[in-house]
């Protein structure tokens, strides 16, 4: 059943994107739909409430996604307990293997350009396949690996999965979990990944660095038997004009109680509207209208790895080492003490709202950064370079602590969230590029910022995680239990 718009010309041009008139009763026209829906939903008798539904095929599919998640967990976690063991084995340079660790997100940042762009053409689950092919030719390329080109080659090929992979899927999770639990299935997302790279940290202590790398492919090789379990995202079905499979895809998610007749409406006016206000051209995202989504969307991206992510992933050992901390014990902690803090961060997500979360946890990651700048400053100072390990460690794991509970999370969920569909594959590949180009910035000069100033490059991680804090206090909007039609719909408002 469609929720008709009686002051539209088609009948169906949903209220926010009609002319200035409908806008101003825009209020009324909310009132109404809402007592319609309820007037629907309490003559249903047995049938469960539209978008609320949590059904076993969700979890399912969550979980299939999750797979790719522990993938790129296990790819960013490697490099960190094997540099000894791979440097010593073939003969690499610091710099060397630091092309090593970056290449990774010169990688992701060519499979983000194109993640959009793949992932609207074909579907959300070919663009899974794809990625996972990527990450099982770049794991056997490292298993075989003779040279250093052979680890390059195998690290970019991963770096194009991983891009893939975070557009992809959290826009899938996003897609087709109910906005009550949306927040969460997409923190879960984000959980996998800190499991992967906590356990590449705990077993890569243990492991020759050839044989973890045959542990990182198992995770491709379960999703990509399991992407043919999973239904197609039903918005990327209303995009290409399927509508038989819309209802089946959005059945299967919901359960076959629930009826889907109000938000199958919802999901085809949303598409069908911005199909005819635009072209669908890739220009079409830098539209006035669009601006708050990108500003918003690539401000998260740039800021979430400014703060220091991925070059503390990358060189957490040698981090330790320099601090005069256990490598080994240290890297050990802070993988056990991830898990709990980002399983935390799957309920406070949807509990206490998107904005809360990432401004605390960001707070967080700043006070981590900042102790371990002062720990380093006191390396430079008899009196107090014994505390210099405590201080380090302390702050790394207080970073850790954060970032897993909130940041990560709560900045996939919201990108994933904000962009309408007729733009929605160019502007997430664009954050994606940002973020992976700046991790690449990052990770690459990280090894030579931290011999020049080991302490300055920390206190640089601070002022960037700082203004994160501000950045989402002044520009991003709440996101908590809102569709996504109207999440993007209030956005393009704002002009």
């Amino acid at each position: 059943m469609r929720t008709k718009n009686v002051f539209s010309g088609n009948g169906y041009l949903p209220f926010w994107l009609n002319d200035a008139i409908l806008k101003k009763i825009s209020i009324i026209a909310n009132s109404k739909t809402d007592n319609m829906e309820e007037q629907l939903l309490s003559s249903k008798g047995n049938k469960f409430p539209v978008g609320t539904s949590c059904s076993t095929s969700v979890v399912l599919s969550t979980c299939v996604v999750m797979c790719g998640s522990l993938a790129y967990g296990f790819a960013v976690g490697y490099t960190s307990p094997v540099q000894s063991g791979i440097m010593s084995d073939l003969g690499l340079s610091i710099a060397e293997y630091s092309t090593f660790g970056a290449i990774l997100t010169l990688g992701g940042t060519i499979g983000a350009l194109v993640s959009g762009t793949i992932a609207d053409m074909v579907g959300r689950k070919v663009t899974m396949w794809i990625m996972d092919l990527c990450f099982i030719l770049g794991w056997l390329s490292i298993i075989f690996a003779k040279s250093v080109w052979w680890l390059d080659i195998g690290r970019f090929l991963m770096g194009i999965g991983a891009g893939l992979l975070l557009y992809v899927a959290p826009i899938y999770i996003a897609e087709i979990a109910p906005k009550s639990i949306r927040g969460g299935c997409t923190a879960a997302f984000t959980f996998m990944v800190y499991f992967g790279f906590s356990l590449m940290f705990l077993i890569g202590n243990i492991l020759p660095w050839r044989t973890l790398a045959i542990v990182g492919i198992i995770p491709s090789l379960v999703q990509l038997i399991g992407i043919f379990f999973i239904p197609e995202s039903p918005r990327w079905l209303a995009k290409i004009g399927l509508d038989k499979e819309i209802e089946a895809s959005l059945q299967y998610l919901r359960g076959k109680n629930v009826d889907i007749s109000l938000e199958t409406a919802e999901i085809k006016d949303n598409v069908e509207s911005l199909t005819k206000l635009s072209g669908l051209r890739y220009l079409d995202m830098f539209d006035r209208r669009y601006a708050h989504s990108l500003i918003v969307g690539l401000g998260i991206m740039i800021l979430l790895q400014s703060g220091g992510t991925d070059a503390i992933s990358s060189f957490a050992s040698s981090i330790f080492i320099k601090a005069g901390c256990s490598a080994s014990f240290a890297t050990t902690t802070m993988g056990f003490i991830q898990l709990p803090f980002a399983a935390m961060g799957i309920f406070l997500l949807d509990a206490a709202g998107r904005r809360p979360v990432l401004m605390v946890a960001s707070a967080g990651t700043c006070l981590g950064n900042f102790l371990v700048g002062v720990g380093f400053l006191c390396k430079d100072y008899d009196q107090m370079s014994q505390l210099s390990a405590t201080f380090v460690l302390v702050g790394i794991l207080v970073f850790a602590i954060f970032f897993s509970m909130g940041v990560g999370g709560a900045a996939t969920t919201i990108v994933s969230e904000i962009f309408p569909m007729n733009i929605k594959g160019s502007a997430g590949s664009l954050a994606i590029v940002c973020n992976w180009f700046t991790s690449w910035i990052v990770t690459y000069a990280f090894n030579f910022l931290f011999e020049w100033s080991p302490s300055g490059v920390f206190f640089m991680f601070t002022f960037f995680s700082g203004l994160m804090i501000l950045f989402v206090a002044k520009i991003v909007p709440e996101t908590k239990g809102r569709t996504l039609e109207e999440i993007q719909a209030s956005l393009t408002l704002l002009n």
